[in-house]
């Protein structure tokens, strides 16, 4: 979990605008590019659920790989 420091900044009383030490707010642009990875690697598993795949030794036959 992230500890943050924000600075609130207010305009005529009202909360405006949150500002971050920088070093913050690159480990919160991280976890959120993090995050849209697992979604993505989510969504990509969830559409290939039912497509049957090859073992690595029929993979090896079909594209004649010798190791």
């Amino acid at each position: 979990m992230l500890t943050l420091h924000p600075n609130i900044l207010e305009r005529n009383g009202v909360k405006e605008f949150a500002v971050l030490p920088f070093d913050e707010f690159k480990k919160v642009k991280n976890e959120l590019q993090d995050f849209e990875d697992l979604k993505d690697l989510r969504e990509a598993k969830m559409a290939e659920k039912n497509v049957a795949g090859l073992t690595l030794s029929e993979a090896k036959k079909a594209w004649n790989i010798k190791t």
